[in-house]
């Protein structure tokens, strides 16, 4: 999925979830799942949290058009976050080396 900061883009190769994934997202599972894509049916605000989740990772939210609305690290059995902004797809990126490209690229446009 190519998403957009800016002027600037990145691909990021995911993995799009079905109904019983998006329940689940990265909880119980290894890091080596790969970058999950949640798409929503409406622009939202929803919270999401990494109970069960036993690693970081970089969630990314983007609007309808592929803009990224926020990005943050967020470290194992966080309670909740919740963008300031709506948003149509959330893209969970775990923290390894095959991802290192994406977190730099995140960090040289001054997103996380």
């Amino acid at each position: 999925m190519r998403i957009y900061i800016n002027r600037d883009s990145i691909d990021i190769k995911v993995k799009k979830l079905l109904v019983f994934g998006r329940l689940t997202g990265l909880m119980f599972r290894s890091a080596k799942i790969g970058n999950l894509l949640f798409e929503f049916k409406k622009k939202n605000k929803w919270a999401i949290h990494s109970y069960f989740v036993f690693f970081d990772f970089l969630a990314i939210w983007i609007d309808d058009d592929k803009n990224v609305v926020e990005a943050k690290i967020i470290k194992p059995f966080t309670f909740s976050v919740k963008p300031k902004k709506e948003f149509k797809y959330l893209i969970e990126v775990p923290i390894t080396t095959e991802n290192k490209h994406i977190i730099e690229f995140f960090r040289r446009k001054r997103k996380i």
